[in-house]
C-alpha cells in the first residue's frame, strides 16, 4: 500500500468510523457559517435596503438658486431637468418643486406652497393626511394652520395675496423645507431674493384688488375662495403650510415664476451622496446650489454604523465560539486516538504526516459544516429580510465563497492546539501504559 493511499485509508477511518465525534466538529462549524453568513448577507443588504426605506421619510438633498437673479425668478422648469439629470445618473432619484408665496387668511399671515401634487405625494410617503390632496381650487393645509382658523375638511377660507407681504414667505418656506441649520440659510436667502422682486412688482402696480391677488390693506380680507381638501400632520414644519397646485398659486400671485426649492430623495448616502452635492455646486451651467438635509442623512449614517457595529461584535462572538467548539472536539479527538498515535509514531510515522492527517480531517469537519452553514445562513437571510423589509434577497456567490473558506480556516486554525499536542506525543510512554 503505498503512502498516498494509506493517509486516504486513515483520513476514511477517522472520519467515518467516530462519527459522534466528526458530527460534533461538523455541528460546530455550521452553527459558526451559518450564522456568520447570515450576519454578513444582512449586513451588506441592510444600508441599500435601509436606505430605500428612509427615502420614504423626504429628500435628503435640497437644491435651490444660487444667484440674486436666480432668486427672484426661482428655478425654472428646464434647470430642474437638467440638475435631476446630473443626480439621476446611476441613481434612482425622486424630485419636487415647491413655490412659496405669503398671503393671509383672515388678515392673518400664512405662508402657501405651489407644488405637483403627483411629485410631492410620492415623494414624501410619510405624510399623514385626512381627507385629500390639493386640486384646483381646492388646498391642502398643516394641521397647525387648520387648528389656528378652527376649519376643518370641506370647510371654505378666503386666502389673499400681497405683494408687500412676500418677506413673511421667507422664513417659514425655509424652516419648513430643510432640516439643518445650513439648509434654513440656503432657502431663507432663497425667499428673500423672491421677495425683493415681487415688492417691485407691486409697486408697479396699482393697488386695487381684483380678484384677491392684491390687497393693499393690511386688514384687507378680500381674496379667492379655496375648498380645504385635506390636512396635512407630519409633526414637523410642514403643519404650519397651506398646499396648492402651482397653478393656482400662480393665479393667486397674478405671475408665473420658477420653484423656491427643488427637494430630491435620492438613493445615495454618505460619501456617494456629497459627491452628488459637490458635482453639482461645481457646473456653473445650472446657477443652483446643491446641499444635503443634515438630520436625514445623519440618521441614515448612524442607523448604518450602528448596525455594522452589532454585526462586527456578534461575528466575533460568533468566530470566538466557532474556534472553541472545532477546538474542544479535535482536542477530544486526539485524546480518543492518544494510543493509535503513539503506535503510529513506534512504527516509524512521522510527526509531520500525523499533523498533515489531522488538519486535513479538521478541514473536511469545516468544508462540510461550512456547506451546510451557509445555506441555512442564505435561508435565515432571505426570511430576515422579507420578514423586516419585504424583499427578498439573491445569493452572493463572493459571500459564499469567503464563507465557505473561512469555515475551513477556522476549523484548521481551532485544531492547532491539540494537534501539536498530538505530534509531542512519547510512543514509549504509550506503550508502557498498554
Amino acid at each position: 500500500m503505498t503512502n498516498r493511499k494509506m493517509f486516504f485509508t486513515m483520513l476514511w477511518g477517522a472520519v467515518f468510523r467516530r462519527r459522534s465525534r466528526a458530527m460534533m466538529a461538523v455541528i460546530a462549524s455550521l452553527v459558526g457559517a451559518a450564522t456568520l453568513f447570515c450576519l454578513a448577507s444582512v449586513c451588506v443588504a441592510v444600508p441599500q435596503q435601509m436606505n430605500e426605506e428612509m427615502r420614504a421619510y423626504g429628500a435628503n438633498l435640497i437644491v435651490t438658486p444660487a444667484s440674486a437673479t436666480g432668486k427672484s425668478q426661482g428655478i425654472d422648469t428646464a434647470t430642474v431637468r437638467n440638475v435631476t439629470a446630473l443626480i439621476g445618473a446611476g441613481h434612482s432619484v425622486k424630485s419636487a418643486a415647491y413655490r412659496y408665496e405669503s398671503v393671509r387668511i383672515n388678515s392673518a399671515p400664512y405662508t402657501i406652497a405651489g407644488v405637483d401634487v403627483k411629485a410631492v405625494r410620492a415623494l414624501n410617503r410619510h405624510w399623514n393626511v385626512t381627507g385629500d390632496w390639493p386640486g384646483s381650487d381646492n388646498v391642502m393645509v398643516g394641521r397647525d394652520v387648520a387648528d389656528a382658523l378652527g376649519v376643518k375638511v370641506g370647510s371654505r377660507v378666503t386666502i389673499g395675496y400681497r405683494a408687500a407681504d412676500a418677506s413673511a414667505s421667507a422664513s417659514s418656506s425655509a424652516s419648513a423645507k430643510s432640516d439643518s441649520d445650513e439648509s434654513t440659510e440656503t432657502a431663507e436667502s432663497s425667499a428673500q431674493g423672491t421677495q425683493s422682486t415681487q415688492t417691485t412688482q407691486g409697486e408697479q402696480t396699482t393697488q386695487a384688488t381684483e380678484n384677491g391677488r392684491v390687497s393693499s390693506d393690511i386688514m384687507d380680507n378680500n381674496g379667492t375662495e379655496f375648498r380645504i381638501a385635506g390636512i396635512v400632520d407630519t409633526g414637523g414644519n410642514e403643519d404650519s403650510i397651506i398646499y396648492a397646485t402651482t397653478a393656482d398659486v400662480s393665479k393667486l400671485a397674478g405671475h408665473e415664476r420658477g420653484a423656491d426649492v427643488v427637494e430630491y430623495s435620492v438613493n445615495a448616502m454618505g460619501d456617494e451622496l456629497n459627491a452628488i452635492v459637490n458635482r453639482i455646486n461645481k457646473n456653473t451651467n445650472t446657477a443652483v446650489k446643491a446641499q444635503t438635509v443634515t438630520k436625514i442623512t445623519s440618521s441614515d449614517t448612524r442607523i448604518i454604523a450602528m448596525l455594522q457595529t452589532l454585526f462586527w461584535i456578534v461575528s466575533l462572538v460568533v468566530l470566538v465560539l466557532t474556534l472553541v467548539g472545532v477546538g474542544t472536539t479535535i482536542s477530544s479527538i486526539v485524546s480518543q486516538r492518544r494510543n493509535e498515535i503513539g503506535l503510529r509514531k513506534a512504527l516509524g510515522a512521522d510527526s509531520r504526516a500525523i499533523g498533515v492527517e489531522f488538519y486535513v480531517e479538521s478541514g473536511i469537519y469545516g468544508l462540510i459544516g461550512g456547506l451546510l452553514g451557509t445555506a441555512i445562513g442564505y435561508v435565515l437571510a432571505r426570511v430576515l429580510c422579507a420578514t423586516v423589509f419585504g424583499r427578498a434577497i439573491g445569493f452572493d456567490w463572493l459571500l459564499g465563497a469567503g464563507s465557505l473558506l473561512l469555515s475551513v480556516a477556522i476549523a484548521v486554525i481551532a485544531s492547532i492546539p491539540p494537534v501539536r499536542r498530538a505530534t509531542r506525543i512519547d510512543p514509549a510512554i504509550v506503550l508502557r501504559e498498554e
